[in-house]
């Protein structure tokens, strides 16, 4: 009973951070452009290619359905992950909140609760609509697609956890906005920076060897979101295709991981932080 007691504030916080979150222009702005990128994704591949076989038309409509998933539901991560402490900080509420009989760890996690369940929300809804149109297009239950929402929700709570942390120790949404789109694009080429570590070995000069360092120590530092991709198995596949060559519980856990790294950390400087 007293655990219960102890999570009450915390679940209070989340369903108020929801219900504040949803009424976002900028995030209902994402989440309506995106659904109507999915839903048009037919006319936009028409546009594109007008000639296409029927084929090679559905890869299209697939590349561009995955594509709007992953820039709006990324988009939509790290507004919110990004704006939900320091809103609070700005409008003065987070003053009246923590007067109370309330711990900053149960302040912080009601508004990381609060982040995670907007994100869910917004990426089943767009992975719904994806999820009907494959099914219209090819006539089998997309079952691969359901595999790939997990696992982005899995990419997203990584940049979601570290965007937070962030924002913790800002008092705008600037900071940790960039911080959110630079862990996000450089933990999706990953394989890229150790392809540039390796060939900055090869010459022996102190610039590459430099270049080359700081390429393995954000290969080492950083997430690597590549791999919770299925976007290449989805658009050249069938969607009712098994998950190929990919250990989903390990990925499970590796997010899991980053995402509980990245709110001790938001709680840890958020304790130091002066409210």
């Amino acid at each position: 009973m007293k655990f219960l007691e102890i999570l009450r504030a915390p679940s209070t916080i989340a369903v108020y951070t929801y219900r504040e979150g949803i009424r976002k222009k900028t995030l209902l702005g994402f989440l309506i452009l995106s659904l109507l990128v999915i839903f048009g994704s037919r006319f936009i591949s028409s546009f594109l290619d007008p000639s296409a076989e029927t084929d090679i038309d559905v890869k299209l409509i697939k590349d561009i359905c995955v594509s709007a998933i992953s820039i709006f539901g990324m988009l939509i991560t790290v507004f919110i992950s990004a704006s939900v402490v320091p809103g609070e900080v700005e409008n003065k509420v987070i003053y009246t909140i923590l007067s109370k009989p309330l711990r900053r760890w149960q302040y912080l996690l009601g508004k990381f609760l609060g982040a995670q369940l907007i994100i869910i929300v917004n990426l089943l809804l767009m992975g719904a609509l994806f999820f009907f149109a494959l099914y219209y297009y090819q006539h089998v239950w997309p079952t691969l697609l359901l595999w790939s929402i997990l696992l982005t929700y899995f990419e997203f709570l990584i940049v979601s956890a570290f965007t937070f942390a962030v924002s913790c120790v800002s008092t705008s949404t600037v900071v940790p906005t960039i911080a959110g789109l630079f862990i996000y694009i450089t933990g999706n080429l990953t394989e890229y920076l150790k392809d540039v570590q390796n060939r900055a070995g090869q010459t022996g000069q102190w610039l590459d060897a430099l270049v080359g360092n700081i390429a393995k120590g954000l290969y080492e530092f950083l997430p690597n979101l590549q791999s919770f991709s299925l976007k290449m198995q989805i658009v050249n596949g069938m969607p009712n295709d098994p998950p190929r060559d990919l250990q989903i519980p390990n990925l499970i856990v590796y997010g899991l991981a980053y995402g509980l790294a990245g709110f001790i950390l938001s709680w840890f400087l958020f304790w130091r932080k002066e409210v």
